[in-house]
């Protein structure tokens, strides 16, 4: 099977493109409009990009006449996105909150979810959810496409703060991620949550590289 995306029709009844790059983590962003109100809402293009600062970016494609996210325009107003763990626990509410909820209608309570403080985000966080990211917004990259919904905004930020659930932490201090059970997208309508965990280090690295691999402190 091959076809050339944009000029050749796709052989499969559905386009792969969304299902190769899988799993993808679930963004589940929470922010405030210019009024206070809250909103609640997963991208399933997340992703951390770098550590010293700690920096993410999700990404978030207009709706199909072309308006932009609520998520980005927040972000954008306010300076600030809160990042909550999405958990198989917590599916059904990360699936409420992707609904096309008009412009001031709070997710949190459409998704039955409670609201906790944040430190420096003026926005709540998902107080269920086992770890957050406070993120200080840093910019937008709109990256053009054929329709309204094909254009993206590649919105990137800044972590200030970092939350997590004290009975989610190992003995080791690492996060205990097959109890967690975190969601990732797989295309299509499909979703998976990690129920397994393996380790491989890289054969002959160095002591420095390999704790910065870690992640150690």
């Amino acid at each position: 099977m091959h076809y050339a995306p944009g000029r050749e029709r796709c052989p499969l009844a559905v386009s792969p493109f969304k299902s190769c790059t899988v799993p993808r983590p679930i963004g589940w962003i929470s922010t405030v409009n210019v009024r206070g109100e809250a909103n609640l809402a997963p991208y399933s293009q997340w992703q951390n990009l770098s550590f010293d600062p700690p920096m993410v970016m999700f990404a978030a494609n207009p709706y199909s006449d072309g308006r932009r996210k609520h998520s980005v325009l927040n972000a954008e107003a306010t300076g600030w996105f809160v990042w909550n763990m999405a958990t198989y626990d917590l599916r059904e509410a990360v699936n409420i909150s992707a609904m096309e909820w008009p412009d001031g209608v709070d997710e949190f309570a459409e998704a039955g979810v409670t609201k906790a403080a944040c430190l420096d985000a003026p926005g709540p966080r998902v107080a269920e959810s086992p770890a957050h990211f406070e993120c200080r917004y840093l910019s937008t990259t709109r990256l053009p496409g054929n329709s309204h919904h094909g254009w993206v905004d590649v919105v990137f930020g800044q972590v200030t703060q970092i939350h997590v659930k004290d009975a989610v932490i190992l003995p080791s201090g690492k996060l205990d991620i097959v109890g967690i059970r975190p969601l990732a997208r797989l295309g299509y309508y499909d979703y998976t949550s990690v129920t397994e965990v393996f380790e491989m280090r890289i054969p002959g690295a160095s002591r420095a590289a390999s704790a910065g691999l870690e992640g150690k402190a």
